[in-house]
């Protein structure tokens, strides 16, 4: 929406950007710098310039993210820990001309939720499963996560993951790679604004092809756990680039055939 803006002194500015009407206005809970709450703008911002808000229906988790319902502005259900993909299937099917998402954090995703995340995929439900990474258990005091890395500390591994003991982190999008009903899998983060205009159409299009009725479209979020790192936001970003990308590379795994 353009629009002019005029300040005292007689300035005529052009407004470019505005908060959309899919987002409500209440402040968001998560701790400073946590990529949650960029995720969450996307995804309105997305839905909102599609004009897709009174047809999509988001699915909430057990996590950090439990209180989605409270910003975004659209239909919205909450889901027992770890079942949100199992919901979202049971929507979508009772209600298939919906759009319909789930918003899941790795504990919530990648532990509990494994098989529901797995069956759903393969069974190519024509959903989107956003998947943020943070590599740690945030809203429950920072314990290890399946796809904690190796090394990395936590409150419940203060000398670093022993894959010898925990095993190794799950990489739970290359796993849904593999499962036929994936349609588009794709790894992303918001670490940086160029990370977001990338995550952004990488929503625009999982939205799109939902409506193609394509099959299961998957999107991970690497993002940050400020609080649950110990770190400050911009040390969290610099973990990001050298520690947490190398391990989950950025970019498409999979991508519809033209």
């Amino acid at each position: 929406m353009n629009e002019k803006l005029l300040l005292e002194d007689g300035t005529e500015l052009e407004q470019v950007f505005c908060r959309p009407d899919t987002l409500t206005d209440v402040p968001y809970h998560y701790c400073p710098g946590c990529g949650h709450s960029v995720v969450h703008n996307v995804l309105m911002e997305v839905v909102d310039e599609l004009d897709i808000q009174d047809k999509t229906i988001g699915v909430a988790p057990v996590g950090c993210s439990v209180f989605a319902y409270h910003y975004m502005n659209i239909d919205m259900q909450e889901a027992a820990h770890g079942r949100a993909s199992a919901v979202a299937t049971g929507i979508k099917r009772v209600l298939p001309d919906k759009l319909v998402f789930s918003y899941q954090g790795d504990g919530d995703l990648a532990a509990i939720g494994t098989a529901e995340t797995i069956h759903t995929v393969n069974r190519g439900e024509n959903i989107l499963i956003v998947f943020i990474n943070n590599g740690i258990y945030g809203m429950t005091g920072g314990q290890m996560a399946p796809t904690t890395l190796p090394g990395m500390v936590t409150s419940t591994s203060p000398y670093g993951r022993d894959v010898h003991m925990a095993g190794y982190p799950l990489k739970i999008t290359e796993l849904v790679a593999q499962l036929p009903g994936a349609y588009y899998v794709t790894r992303q983060s918001v670490h940086n604004p160029n990370a977001v205009r990338k995550l952004k159409k990488a929503v625009t299009k999982a939205f799109e092809y939902q409506m193609q009725n394509k099959g299961t479209c998957f999107i991970e979020v690497v993002s940050n756990c400020p609080s649950g790192w110990k770190m400050t936001p911009v040390e969290t970003i610099k973990y990001l680039e050298e520690v947490m990308f190398p391990y989950y590379p950025l970019g498409d795994l999979k991508v519809p055939k033209e």
